[in-house]
């Protein structure tokens, strides 16, 4: 394609993806404000792209777990201990900083209002949240596979390729080169983004419209400011922990070329392939991205905790609940723990702000008012939330492999 005679082909192919995705959104607005029917007919096209991703991401996360494990050589580390570490205290901080901010600029929200009966069921506590990441973990692979189930697809690729690091050379070499084969398909996806980027924008402002937005400006502001102080405050701060060097370039890299994808998709588990292409493109370690970026986009989630703690705390606010440190603090843990069980889906934080709001008392039926509320600002929270979530994971393997990189490179200077 890239050698077409056409010149407009050609142009398509030498702006670049990031631009391309920017000018989809430009067109998107112009559209949705001249012509709204016209608009939302085109959510068939941010349809076809997002349940296109979504279709190929757990066999891709299944097929390239396989690959790793099995190819993996004696004696080299996937550092998965140092990343889930980082993963844990990224989302600790995040709760701990949207706790502060939502004391020093606390939120109002009007629980009076009628809100439209939404069907979700979302979890009883904190147990059934632990019981269902057990039951993910033991599933059918075959249903796993169906229903996207990336922590169950993670463990039984695991177990796999172990099984298969004692298979034939040319058994890891299929594997290897099926994994290429679904990668290769990825990136033709991947090159749609522009188109359906267009098809979401478009329809999404047609549809919603910023009318429902500026009644909760305030709650937006808070919301958008903590993410932002994550993603450019202490994100930066773990990578440099581990990486002992400037963090931001591989932090403003991953703002491009990961979060803007994932603004628009919304979903960290859509975004897996474009995650998977960064870190080979930035040629970090395999052993460690491929197993890493599906874990991130499962149990990696500074945004959702955000999310789930500045609206039990508006919720609380508004109630007139009043909350000591000690509540506070473990707020930051149980938050914590549910944002590793919201699902890798749009809105799929704010099934679990029912699960904090009984930490004060708040019957469901006031919780099912506040997951309305996150819905109806979900327009830009939810955008920004999974920016957040499926950047940080670039950013925190792309500190490791670093790490890792230095390592092995003083090892190498010792032993000469």
């Amino acid at each position: 394609m890239t050698h077409s005679t056409n010149p407009l082909i050609r142009l398509y192919f030498k702006i670049g993806l990031i631009p391309q995705i920017l000018l989809g959104l430009i067109l998107g607005i112009i559209l949705a404000a001249v012509s709204k029917d016209t608009a939302l007919g085109m959510s068939l096209l941010g349809e076809l792209f997002i349940n296109a991703l979504k279709s190929v991401a757990p066999i891709l996360v299944l097929i390239l777990v396989i690959a790793s494990i099995s190819s993996h050589q004696q004696g080299k580390r996937a550092n998965m201990k140092v990343l889930i570490s980082l993963y844990f205290a990224g989302m600790m901080l995040a709760a701990l900083l949207a706790t502060i901010a939502s004391f020093l600029f606390p939120s109002q929200i009007s629980l009076g209002e009628s809100v439209e009966q939404i069907q979700l069921t979302p979890p009883n506590g904190v147990s059934e949240v632990l019981k269902t990441l057990l039951d993910k973990m033991i599933d059918n692979p075959v249903n796993a596979l169906v229903k996207a189930n990336y922590i169950g697809l993670i463990i039984w690729g695991v177990g796999i390729g172990l099984a298969l690091r004692h298979a034939k050379e040319s058994t890891k070499v299929m594997m290897n080169d099926l994994s290429y084969a679904i990668s290769f398909i990825v990136r033709i996806i991947i090159r749609f983004a522009p188109i359906g980027v267009f098809g979401l924008v478009s329809s999404t402002l047609a549809e919603t419209g910023f009318g429902e937005l500026f009644k909760y400006a305030h709650l937006l502001v808070v919301l958008v400011s903590c993410m932002l102080i994550v993603a450019l405050i202490i994100n930066p701060l773990l990578a440099y922990l581990v990486m002992h060097k400037n963090p931001y370039p591989l932090v403003f890299t991953s703002l491009k070329d990961s979060a803007i994808p994932a603004f628009f998709t919304r979903s960290s588990a859509a975004n897996i392939p474009v995650n998977i292409e960064i870190c080979k493109r930035l040629k970090m370690d395999e052993d460690t991205y491929s197993v890493a970026v599906p874990l991130g986009a499962a149990i990696n989630m500074s945004g959702a905790a955000i999310t789930i703690t500045v609206l039990t705390l508006a919720t609380v606010n508004s109630m007139h609940i009043n909350v000591d440190i000690y509540s506070a603090v473990l707020l930051c843990i149980v938050t914590s723990v549910c944002a590793c069980g919201a699902s890798g889906i749009a809105g799929g934080s704010l099934l679990l702000i029912p699960v904090a709001c009984s930490m004060f008392g708040i019957p469901n039926e006031i919780s099912a008012k506040v997951i309305g509320i996150g819905i109806a600002i979900g327009v830009i929270q939810d955008s920004v939330e999974t920016a957040l979530n499926s950047s940080s994971d670039v950013v925190f393997i792309g500190a490791v492999s670093s790490a890792t990189k230095k390592k092995q490179r003083q090892i190498e200077l010792n032993k000469s």
